[in-house]
């Protein structure tokens, strides 16, 4: 049932990025099919119902047409019997940077999805407004250290009292796997068709510690699931 589902909810997810491209196709089937993540987010019911959801950093938005993917095949049945009900997206804003990413995101998606919003934008400057779900993926390593502080900030300052922001960072603790990750990061950045950029990368300590100074509760989940790499998933949540 797992392997026949998942493979279901791939292909969901994956179909409306035929007509975007090939690299665009192939780029979010091996994302979506290969990346813990969002299966992890998924099963484990970590996204509200009807939450208005900002992701950062969106890329190609393979993240908003995996949840309103699973959500359709939960409504069409069958879901898989051990995984949380998809939550329905009551708004999904994406914010990316690079304009490839952005057209293949809007040819995808389209205007079939009014609940959908992609638009181009450096989220160091963009509005964010008020939202209950802020994910930032991969991305915040880009940023130079105060702009990671400025940036998770006016985060804090979106979200209600219980809202949520889920984020994923490299433990520059972590040794080689740490390394592996940052070279793989590159890697697939260059593919995507951008420059190499500088990173600034912090122990998983000091991730933490930055959050809670800034109010939130932290827990800390490994995210590489047998991978070579010093992936974890940070969730942070205001107190109510």
């Amino acid at each position: 049932m797992t392997d026949r589902f998942l493979a279901t909810l791939l292909d969901r997810a994956t179909d409306p990025y035929r007509d975007a491209g090939r690299f665009a196709y192939h780029f979010a089937r091996g994302k979506l099919g290969g990346d813990p993540i969002f299966r992890h987010l998924l099963q484990h019911g970590l996204l509200p119902s009807d939450a208005r959801i900002l992701d950062l950093g969106c890329g190609q938005a393979v993240f908003a047409s995996w949840l309103l993917a699973a959500r359709k095949l939960y409504d069409a049945g069958p879901w898989a019997p051990d995984w949380a009900v998809p939550p329905r997206v009551a708004s999904l804003r994406g914010v990316e940077l690079m304009p490839l990413d952005v057209e293949r995101a809007r040819h995808a998606l389209g205007d079939r999805h009014p609940q959908v919003e992609i638009i181009r934008g450096d989220i160091r400057e963009v509005e964010f407004g008020k939202v209950d779900v802020v994910t930032i993926l991969d991305v915040l390593h880009y940023l130079d250290y105060p702009e990671q502080e400025q940036v998770l900030r006016r985060v804090r300052d979106a979200l209600p009292g219980g809202g949520c922001l889920l984020t994923r960072i490299g433990d520059a603790a972590d040794g080689w796997r740490f390394r592996v990750g940052n070279a793989v990061d590159l890697c697939v950045t260059f593919m995507r068709g951008h420059r190499l950029p500088a990173l600034y990368c912090r122990p998983l300590r000091e991730w933490m510690e930055l959050l809670e100074r800034l109010g939130f509760a932290v827990r800390a989940v490994p995210m590489s699931h047998g991978k070579p790499f010093a992936n974890v998933m940070l969730v942070a949540q205001l107190p109510a």
